[in-house]
């Protein structure tokens, strides 16, 4: 009895330790099954006290009276599946007739209270089935991304979603992205995640940094064009859209219709090209687009009319071409001038990091998604990282990327720059980097460009 009283005290104090200092530990070891066992025991009370049942139906009440048996209780959502996974438990439920998801998405926060959860959200998967993934902890104090992700062809996992889900920028899917955020709010390092997620992939990386290129430039290994000032930025994007042009030209030469040919061979994209004649793909990279748009003198604001011009130009005809925008500021509104409200409307993708007034949360989500605007707004200064991300649809989520130094970010840039292509068009932009630095010197954020 002695050694069973150590061995259990042995084992309480090492699931208290390990929900204080490794709560992921602690919910694989222990956390895991208490919490399923927990939901299932309390099912059937938690969705009638949530509202989430239907009375018996017409003819089952008909049996019980017929064969003088009690009334039949309340049916909840049928489970199909309890999955458990790293961070929480994902339940697949089949609603019952006159149910809706929306009502099992309205009752989340009671369902978090309920079954004593971290957090607690829901989607439907088709009409009448409903997933609801549960959180035991809190997966963004301490983000650690999953061993084994997902990626794909310009598809990049940058940040781990409040339900402990993988957040991944899929550019295909959304071909062009605004990333709002006020200083020290953690868009350097979304964007080093970025440019790390995408040095590994046969991709061109072009960027614009009106800071002097302190946050990009020392990356230039990957990257195959880089501009430090608005005016060699306008002649970048310039140059840009006379790549899309003859991008173009070769789509239009290889469409490939005929009379016999079948629907499916007809080019309209890059991406419809043989693998021997498609383009690489480009992602223009702007860290500050303000810097972009601000001016002093009829010359910067004709500079400035240009450079706008060229971005919508892009925004709207780039995707075709295989060219995808991922614009960074701290503020993205009408004040900067005529075509940024135009701008801003072809940026599908929208992130937004701590903002210091609800207009700049509104400009990322206001036309898109108005609930997330509060969400963007609470989002505390003492945890930089943490960000709200929304698109076209109106869904939208809280997500933090995992910390990723400079340092490492220049480590990885390094290792893959023999896949950085060499686009003609881009060549005077190319920048011009030394000799490879020492891995175990310091970088500092802003350590000058190597010229």
């Amino acid at each position: 009895m002695t050694g069973f009283t150590v061995a259990l005290v042995l084992v309480v104090a090492a699931a208290v330790i390990l929900r204080w200092r490794r709560p992921a530990w602690y919910w694989l070891a222990f956390g895991a099954v208490l919490a399923a066992l927990r939901v299932l025991a309390r099912y059937v009370s938690v969705m009638d006290a949530c509202g989430l049942t239907v009375p018996p139906s017409r003819w089952r009440l008909a049996l019980a009276r017929i064969a003088n048996r009690p009334v039949p209780e309340s049916r909840a959502p049928r489970i199909l599946r309890v999955h458990l996974t790293r961070t929480g438990l994902v339940l697949r439920l089949k609603l019952r007739p006159g149910q809706d998801a929306f009502d099992v998405s309205a009752a989340s926060d009671r369902l978090r209270h309920s079954f004593g959860m971290y957090g607690v959200t829901s989607r439907e998967l088709r009409s009448g089935v409903v997933e609801v993934r549960m959180t035991g902890y809190d997966v963004l104090k301490r983000v650690q991304m999953p061993a084994k992700t997902d990626p794909a062809p310009m598809r990049v996992p940058v940040a781990l979603r409040e339900d402990g889900a993988v957040h991944y920028r899929d550019y295909r899917a959304v071909p062009h992205g605004l990333t709002l955020g006020a200083t020290e709010s953690g868009k350097s390092v979304y964007q080093r995640n970025l440019v790390a997620g995408l040095a590994p992939m046969d991709v061109a990386l072009v960027g614009i940094d009106c800071k002097q290129g302190v946050e990009l430039f020392p990356l230039a290994r990957r990257f195959s064009a880089l501009a430090d000032n608005p005016d060699t930025a306008l002649e970048l994007l310039e140059a840009l859209v006379t790549h899309m042009e003859n991008v173009y030209q070769l789509i239009r030469a290889e469409q490939r219709i005929t009379v016999n040919g079948p629907d499916a061979a007809i080019a309209a994209d890059i991406w419809d090209l043989p693998e021997h004649l498609r383009p690489v793909p480009v992602v223009v990279l702007v860290d500050e687009v303000a810097e972009l748009a601000l001016f002093a003198s009829k010359d910067e604001e004709k500079r400035r009319d240009r450079i706008i011009t060229a971005l919508v130009r892009l925004a709207q005809l780039g995707r075709a071409a295989g060219i995808y925008l991922e614009i960074c500021g701290q503020r993205f509104g009408s004040e900067l001038g005529k075509g940024i409200t135009m701008l801003r409307a072809q940026l599908t993708g929208r992130t937004a990091h701590r903002v210091n007034d609800e207009s700049s949360a509104n400009m990322a989500f206001g036309d898109i998604a108005p609930d997330a605007v509060l969400a963007a707004i609470q989002i505390p200064t003492e945890t930089p990282g943490i960000a709200v991300t929304g698109d076209s649809s109106g869904g939208w989520a809280r997500i933090r990327a995992p910390h990723t130094s400079l340092r490492q970010a220049v480590n990885i840039c390094n290792r893959h720059a023999d896949r950085t292509p060499a686009l003609p068009v881009l060549a005077a932009f190319r920048p011009m980097v030394g000799s490879l630095a020492s891995a175990s010197e310091p970088l500092a954020k802003a350590t000058p460009a190597t010229a």
